[in-house]
């Protein structure tokens, strides 16, 4: 069957006959079987896709459907779908079915989106590489010896391996993005805000966004319009009103871009990631762009910083895993602390464990002003500094990565290493700004990498339109 790579081509030849979508939901499904080893796929809905696959295919030709008949869809393991087990890839869920559906799968399944399974990830989505699931690592489609990038690793694979047409993950400092660069796909963190959080199962919740992987701009924007908007479930998603995103994708428009040298003058970044990022900039300055250099002095900051709030943040939100409720429970529990106790040191892995003791110490009387209090602070200045950027400028122009997918195991037993995997991405995450991802090309040893573009808050539209631009520029001058 032929690899489709957007929903416009689905529904093209839906349309003219020469596909049935009950039949592209069984390729995708070979496809999840014929990759098993993958380890990208944890659950698979297969007689509920195939079923509905055909009630969509019907409304697609009376001309009722939505707005996403005929795009095949995985969810990372973090999302609550209803009926479904949800687990957030960690022992401590096991068994555990959704009372009710996020707020992100009502949507899209209100637009005919069919949804093949849930993905494997790190485990409460803490990682940079898929390999801290208790479902064991997720591997690269195009070098199983190396990781999918995380947290949202599975969802990359699922994407990249031709098992579905696109993915729903969570971004928190970059597990959209940097997967999605490691498999040279397309991913979106939007506005914090912008997409309701209502079912997500929270790692960070001042920081975590719900976002898309793709193989197209056009796939994330019309997912992005779907999705968006304001919800009473969640107090913190935007009244903003969602814009046509998928209509605002062609313009020819000349911006201003900034790049920030010291990403590029950083010892850790990859020579070939940056050869092709400056290629990346002269091509721009070539179709008639300004691009600047501009100077950011907090970029040594901002990991600490977000690892300071982001595991604060997780030390409160996992405590509510007991083993009392609901998921795992110890069998060797005693007592009402003991049960605690050992539920949550059985039940949690080694990274989830690390991190909630980091965030219980920062959070701790002792250190709370040292640290967290702190970490606030400079949160607030990374963001003005992003601001100020921003306004005088339309976009800021980084690697996504400063390294292609690295091996597996590489890092795993050096944390700080693996952390500062995080480097480019968490910007946006801390200042809560909206940045995509693109790939922009292939490193020599096979494996691709990402562009990221970073933009005004809830100026997504303008920001998905310059990444189409970037995309149709790179494909003329080469």
């Amino acid at each position: 069957m032929r690899t489709y790579t957007s929903q416009s081509a689905i529904l093209s030849d839906i349309q003219s006959g020469q596909l049935k979508l009950r039949d592209l939901v069984q390729h995708y499904l070979r496809q999840i079987e014929g990759n098993k080893h993958l380890n990208a796929f944890l659950e698979t809905f297969s007689e509920e896709a195939l079923a509905r696959a055909a009630e969509v295919e019907q409304r697609i030709q009376s001309g009722k459907a939505g707005k996403l008949a005929g795009m095949v869809i995985s969810l990372k393991d973090n999302i609550c779908y209803k009926g479904h087990k949800v687990s957030a890839s960690s022992k401590i869920l096991a068994g555990f079915e959704s009372l009710y559906s996020a707020t992100v799968v009502e949507r899209i399944l209100e637009e005919d989106a069919i949804i093949i399974g849930r993905t494997n990830c790190d485990e409460f989505a803490m990682g940079a590489s898929t390999e801290n699931s208790a479902f064991g690592p997720v591997l690269n489609y195009a070098d199983t010896t190396r990781v999918p990038g995380g947290s949202s690793g599975g969802c990359a694979v699922s994407v990249q391996a031709d098992m579905c047409l696109a993915s729903l993950g969570s971004d928190t400092g970059g597990s959209i993005r940097q997967p999605a660069a490691f498999c040279g796909l397309y991913g979106l963190k939007p506005t914090y805000g912008r997409i309701s959080r209502w079912g997500l199962i929270a790692y960070a919740s001042s920081f975590d966004q719900i976002g898309p992987v793709t193989k197209s701009v056009e796939d994330m924007a019309l997912l992005l319009e779907v999705m968006a908007g304001a919800d009473g479930h969640d107090a913190t998603a935007s009244s903003k009103p969602a814009e046509a995103y998928s209509k605002l994708l062609n313009s020819d428009k000349k911006y201003k871009i900034a790049y920030i040298k010291d990403c590029l003058d950083s010892e850790g970044i990859d020579a070939e990631v940056k050869a092709q990022t400056l290629v990346t900039i002269e091509q721009l300055k070539a179709a008639g762009h300004e691009v600047v250099s501009v100077e950011f002095p907090y970029l040594d900051y901002m990991v600490p910083t977000y690892y300071v709030l982001t595991t604060a943040e997780a030390s409160s939100n996992l405590a509510r895993f007991s083993g009392l409720h609901y998921g795992y429970r110890s069998a060797n529990a005693t007592d009402m602390e003991s049960s605690f106790r050992k539920s949550r040191s059985e039940g949690f892995g080694p990274e989830v464990k690390r991190r909630i003791m980091l965030g219980t110490l920062v959070l701790s009387a002792e250190h709370y002003d040292a640290y967290y209090t702190k970490g606030l602070k400079v949160r607030r200045v990374i963001r003005n500094a992003t601001d100020a950027l921003l306004k005088d400028n339309d976009f800021l122009l980084l690697p996504t990565t400063p390294t292609p997918a690295f091996k597996l195991g590489e890092k795993a037993a050096n944390p700080v290493s693996m952390y500062l995997a995080d480097i480019f991405t968490v910007q946006a995450n801390i200042s809560g700004n909206p940045a995509v991802t693109i790939p922009v090309g292939k490193h020599s040893n096979g494996m691709p990498y990402g562009l990221q573009l970073m933009g005004r808050h809830f100026e997504e539209a303008s920001l998905l339109a310059f990444a189409k631009q970037v995309m149709n520029e790179q494909a003329t001058a080469t």
